[in-house]
């Protein structure tokens, strides 16, 4: 695949059994499970998965180490190496799990931090006690975040946005406390930290590639948590504008809902109903495929974004991508594009996506596509494997 080295740096002898990684997951679902089966799926390590169901996440902040620790205590093989994810108490779980992973060196990666998510915004229905607990930010979940880094050897980091979002809030989240407000930490973080790209299984989206692009109208793409962080309003607020312009599109609504979804999906499937296509999740990976394959623009409206797994999908599949200029997004796109591509204010949106329904650069699909190949795993894991096993050779051999 094109964008990808050879894999296969790793070398291990004939007769040398491969370290062993404890992969510890604490909300496993939608992207995160994928994360952790599909690199299990890649790695030339030994990948022991150690996971628990994705709901009740701030439960699985305060709880999940007790539970995963129990289990880490009787799994066997004793791992060479720990890989945790971010919403696990790494310090309580390496505190717990001592007498037998002593010695063991650990690696938390940040798929996002508690520091840099954004909070809720008011509903008109809420009451005045609701709109009060809302805007308090509750300090327990960025403190497990960062006392989780601190524990680790290595902190890896989803994307450079992600890393420096906490990195650049920490000193005022620190200076809340009262007394020994430890101003060391930022540096001590920063130093054990680098960034590792989130894997993505972008070849099996090659099933679906057409021969040809879709005929009739241009087709946008929402391929996005059904959420209010990925404020859905200023998409459809946008397609509202251009279907009373009279420019001609359609729409595909995918990506997946949880709990109680936006109100704004149920009245824009109304308010454009001639031109939507597709409202609802796509279960089936060659399904979603071929809706990606079939769409022309992918639009973000993220209020936050660590990675952009969908944007990256959609870019591998000849969208053309109209995204927020701050974020990850910048990221994943190279700087001679970002003007094209790049927004600066959600009032510029309307008017940017219909010249982006307008054009078609080929030349400029392609590099995105070849910009983003680097992520799938084919070209991903060895880099996990290398970082992984450079640290159970260094921790030597158990005691």
């Amino acid at each position: 695949m094109a964008g990808c080295p050879p894999a296969g740096r790793l070398s291990l002898a004939a007769s040398e059994p491969p370290p062993v990684v404890m992969l510890l997951q604490p909300y496993h679902s939608g992207s995160h499970a994928a994360w952790a089966a599909s690199y299990r799926a890649h790695s030339r390590l030994k990948v022991d998965v150690l996971a628990m169901p994705g709901r009740f996440w701030k439960w699985r902040m305060h709880g999940a180490a007790v539970t995963l620790a129990r289990r880490a205590m009787a799994h066997e093989p004793r791992p060479d190496v720990v890989l945790a994810t971010d919403m696990l108490d790494l310090a309580s779980f390496l505190g717990l799990a001592r007498r037998r992973l002593a010695g063991v060196p650990a690696v938390l990666y940040m798929h996002e931090n508690q520091l840099a998510y954004p909070g809720l915004r008011p509903e008109p229905y809420w009451t005045a006690s609701r709109r009060r607990r809302a805007a308090r930010r509750d300090a327990r979940y960025p403190f497990v975040n960062l006392t989780s880094a601190l524990a680790a050897d290595v902190v890896a980091w989803s994307s450079r946005f992600n890393r420096n979002s906490f990195l650049e809030r920490l000193p005022a989240f620190l200076r809340q406390f009262p007394d020994c407000r430890e101003p060391d930490a930022v540096g001590e973080v920063a130093a054990r930290s680098r960034i590792l790209a989130v894997g993505l299984d972008l070849a099996s989206l090659d099933r679906r590639r057409p021969s040809e692009r879709r005929p009739g109208p241009p087709r946008v793409l929402w391929n996005h948590r059904w959420e209010h962080d990925k404020c859905p309003e200023l998409f459809f607020g946008a397609l509202e504008q251009l279907a009373a312009r009279g420019v001609a599109f359609e729409v595909a609504v995918l990506g997946e809902s949880f709990g109680r979804t936006p109100p704004v999906f149920a009245l824009a499937r109304e308010r454009l109903a001639g031109r939507v296509i597709r409202f609802g999740y796509a279960e089936d990976r060659d399904e979603y495929a071929r809706w990606l394959w079939d769409a022309d623009v992918v639009v973000s409206t993220a209020r936050h974004e660590f990675f952009g797994a969908a944007v990256c999908e959609a870019l591998y599949c000849g969208c053309r991508p109209l995204l927020p200029r701050d974020l990850a997004y910048p990221e994943m796109v190279p700087e001679r594009w970002h003007a094209a591509v790049l927004y600066d204010r959600p009032e510029d949106l309307p008017d940017r996506l219909q010249m982006a329904l307008a054009g078609d650069d080929a030349e400029m699909r392609a590099a995105l596509r070849h910009h983003v190949a680097r992520f799938d795993w084919r070209a991903q894991a060895p880099v996990y494997d290398d970082l992984l096993s450079g640290l159970a050779s260094a921790a030597g051999p158990a005691p």
